[in-house]
């Protein structure tokens, strides 16, 4: 059962291209509360489309992009880290919800999660894919590209641009310092498109990856997927194992 209902989640924001076209002041932005993220990952994992993600460094230009795309995953499940259950790696993953969970991947990626459920409970969403909104000039430094839409649109590629490492491993998020999630504009169930989750090799057939539909910003095309619905479920969720 969801600590908190949806329902209990604070009103956010107004239409999606409003969001996109309206330059951002980060600093009038607030946080989303811990009780966001105190939900089975399968229903903050597509109530993450359309937020905001905001790195608001002292003396550095703030970074802003939409979360258009993010997958979840349940303790239970054997493409999560918390499959195994609780060890160094994925002890942050066993903390509060509202945290950061970055692991290091293929030798060569970051890819960060925001730690969800119950306190112990081994949850957390992988956010796949965002579309730049500020700071472009700093996520094309440091990704080496110019298109806008190859800036964030993968788990490596989101870190890459917004300069994310094992050093953010358990950052909070729920403080208006730094990094954090702010609420942006909803996205209506109808243009959520559901799908399988991607990069693992076991439980391919579970369609628990969500991305906004038509977006050019999302990691991979969602062809295949099942749109006009979000996902309701229950249980423990992690990382996905790669």
């Amino acid at each position: 059962m969801a600590i908190v209902q949806a329902a209990a989640v604070p009103p956010e924001g107004s239409t999606l291209t409003r969001v996109a076209a309206n330059p951002i002041d980060h600093r009038g932005l607030r946080p989303l509360p811990r009780r966001f993220y105190a939900r089975p990952s399968l229903e903050v994992a597509p109530d993450l489309l359309g937020r905001l993600l905001v790195l608001a460094a002292p003396g550095d230009e703030p970074l802003v992009a939409r979360i258009v795309e993010s997958e979840a995953y349940q303790e239970g499940d054997p493409a999560s880290h918390s499959y195994r259950g609780r060890t160094a790696r994925t002890e942050v993953m066993f903390g509060p919800p509202g945290h950061l969970y970055v692991y290091f991947t293929y030798g060569m990626h970051f890819c960060m999660n925001l730690v969800t459920g119950r306190d112990g409970e081994g949850s957390a969403v992988l956010l796949r894919a965002a579309e730049p909104v500020q700071g472009l000039d700093t996520m094309r430094a440091r990704r080496g590209v110019e298109d806008q839409r190859l800036l964030c649109s993968g788990p490596a590629r989101l870190t890459q641009a917004f300069g994310i490492t094992g050093a953010h491993n358990g950052v909070g998020l729920t403080d208006g310092t730094g990094l954090f999630l702010a609420p942006g504009a909803t996205v209506d169930a109808a243009d959520v498109v559901t799908g399988p989750r991607v990069g693992i090799t076991v439980a391919v057939d579970v369609a628990w990856r969500f991305s906004v539909a038509g977006s050019p910003f999302v990691s991979r095309s969602s062809s295949g997927g099942r749109r006009g619905g979000r996902t309701r479920g229950r249980g423990r969720a992690g990382a996905g194992r790669r």
